[in-house]
């Protein structure tokens, strides 16, 4: 039998906040220790987060399993070792020649099931440690291709250096190496500097709550 602390929350997570520390704070202010998230959300990222509590947490593996849409923001001519806003830019080329049928022409290609090599500075685990942490110490890595599956890829706005995108994916996905990839099939790199999830299946960010307006008491 579900009680009402046996829920699902949605949680609009802001910006600067790691998934477990939507976690930690959600834990502690509803006094509820049976609490995940099902599918993080990088730091700099925003949108939607869904929590499960109590028995919920069973079908955390089913959540994690769904599609997901993001929006966002591409720079391009510009690259980060982290494809992202995390590490400072690294490499800068003219874009001058870049025309928006280029920009739009390149988005295409990567629909349809893809091969993606998972960012350097992502949770990974190679020989039991974390990606990010050996890849912030200058060690030299190399991550496996994982086969993911890009539903979507709109470019919904172009004001260069700025691509402004919509992207809708399978499980696993990481937007930071579309990021990467898509700056190179441009031929002058780029990195992610907005990024939201606004829908996790039939879940949607419209729907979600900040973590200040979730109440003290669940109520079933």
């Amino acid at each position: 039998m579900e009680t009402a602390t046996d829920q699902l929350l949605l949680i609009n997570k802001p910006v600067g906040w790691t998934s477990f520390d939507v976690v930690n704070k959600l834990r502690y202010k509803l006094k509820i220790k049976k609490i995940g998230h099902a599918g993080t959300l990088d730091p700099l990222a925003t949108g939607l987060l869904i929590l499960c509590t109590g028995k919920m947490t069973k079908r955390i593996d089913e959540f994690q399993a769904q599609e997901k849409e993001y929006t966002g923001k591409f720079i391009i001519g510009q690259s980060t070792p982290s494809h992202d806003l995390e590490t400072e830019v690294s490499e800068v080329k003219n874009i001058s020649a870049i025309s928006e049928a280029e920009i739009i022409q390149a988005s295409k290609k990567f629909l349809g099931t893809i091969q993606q090599i998972p960012p350097l500075h992502s949770a990974i685990k190679v020989d039991g440690k974390r990606a990010y942490k050996l890849a912030r110490k200058g060690k030299e890595l190399e991550l496996k291709p994982r086969e993911v599956k890009i539903t979507a890829f709109d470019i919904v706005e172009i004001k260069k250096p700025a691509v402004s995108f919509r992207i809708v994916c399978s499980k696993g996905t990481y937007i930071r190496s579309i990021a990467r990839d898509f700056g190179n099939a441009l031929g002058v790199g780029a990195y992610l500097t907005e990024l939201c999830r606004t829908r996790i299946g039939e879940f949607n960010l419209k729907d979600a709550q900040t973590i200040d307006e979730i109440s003290p008491t669940l109520q079933s």
